[in-house]
C-alpha cells in the first residue's frame, strides 16, 4: 500500500476499531463520555482510554476527567493508548504531567488480508499447531508467554478464557508445539462485520526463533480472516517483531504509546 492508501486505511482503522469500539468481553463496558471513548472492568481486565478528540483547551481537562473516573471505581491502573497522529500535538507531554508513564513504543501496522492469506503454512519440521479452544490450551499460551516475553500474563489469561467461553465468535489463538512442549503462540480478535482483525501475543521462546514460526502464525490466522470475509490485520509491533512483518508485506500507519496511570499508594506525597 502507498502513503495515501495507508492513510486512508488509518482512518478507517481510527473510525471503527478505537472510536467505534466494541468491549472485549468479561463484562468489559465501553462508553464515549464527551470527546472520549473508554473501556471500564467490574473485574480483571483491560481498563482504558481507546480514543479522544482533543485539543489544547480540552486536553488537560479530560485527562483529569479520565483519571478521576477510573480512580473513582478503584482500578489499580488504567491506560491510556496514545497514537502518534491523536491530538493535540502534545498529549504525550500533557499525559506525563498527569502523571501517566510511557512504556515502549509500538508500531501501528496493517496488512492485506487477501495478500497474507497467500503465504505458504507448511510448518518447519517437528512443528505441529494446536487450536486453542479451552483452559489446557490457554496455560499452553500462558507459558509459552512466561517464556517469550519473561513475565506473567494473568489479565490476559483471564480475558482469553472470558472470550472462549462466552464469545468464541471474537477470537481465533493457536499455540506451536514442538511435540509435547509449546514453543510459540499467538491469538487473533475480531468482531462480526467488522473490516479489521487484531493480531496479538504473537511469541516464541527464544531457542525456536529464526525458524518461520512467527511468519507460519501470521500465516494462519490470515487464512482465518479470508474465510471470514475481513479485509485488514492490524498488529502493534514491538521492534522485533516489526521487521519481519514488514517483509510478510505489511505497511505502517504510525506509532502507538500505551501510557500507563497508576494509583498512588498510601505513603505517596
Amino acid at each position: 500500500m502507498d502513503l495515501d492508501e495507508l492513510l486512508k486505511v488509518r482512518a478507517r482503522f481510527d473510525a471503527e476499531v478505537r472510536e467505534g469500539a466494541q468491549a472485549d468481553g468479561g463484562g468489559a463496558l465501553v462508553e464515549r463520555a464527551g470527546p472520549v471513548v473508554r473501556q471500564s472492568v467490574p473485574g480483571p481486565g483491560w481498563n482504558g482510554v481507546l480514543w479522544s478528540d482533543l485539543d489544547a483547551e480540552t486536553a488537560d481537562a479530560q485527562i483529569a476527567a479520565q483519571v478521576g473516573f477510573f480512580a473513582e471505581r478503584g482500578c489499580p491502573d488504567f491506560e491510556w493508548k496514545l497514537y502518534a497522529h491523536d491530538r493535540p500535538a502534545d498529549l504525550g507531554d500533557r499525559l506525563r504531567a498527569a502523571g501517566f508513564v510511557p512504556e515502549p513504543p509500538e508500531t501501528l501496522m496493517v496488512g492485506l488480508v487477501a495478500e497474507l492469506a497467500q503465504l505458504p503454512v507448511d510448518p518447519p519440521e517437528g512443528i505441529t499447531l494446536r487450536v486453542v479452544t479451552d483452559e489446557a490450551g490457554v496455560d499452553l499460551m500462558m507459558e509459552v508467554h512466561a517464556g517469550a516475553f519473561g513475565s506473567e500474563r494473568p489479565r490476559i489469561r483471564e480475558a482469553l478464557l472470558s472470550r472462549l467461553r462466552h464469545e468464541p465468535e471474537t477470537v481465533a489463538a493457536v499455540v506451536a508445539m514442538a511435540g509435547d512442549v509449546p514453543v510459540s503462540a499467538a491469538r487473533m480478535e475480531m468482531r462480526p462485520g467488522a473490516a479489521f482483525a487484531g493480531l496479538w501475543g504473537g511469541g516464541t521462546v527464544p531457542q525456536w526463533r529464526g525458524r518461520g514460526i512467527y511468519r507460519l502464525l501470521v500465516a494462519h490466522r490470515a487464512r482465518l480472516a479470508a474465510e471470514l470475509g475481513i479485509p485488514y490485520l492490524q498488529v502493534d509491533a514491538s521492534d522485533d517483531s516489526r521487521p519481519i512483518l514488514e517483509r510478510l508485506g505489511f505497511g505502517v500507519m504510525g506509532v502507538t504509546v500505551p501510557y500507563i496511570w497508576t494509583r498512588p499508594g498510601p505513603d505517596a506525597d
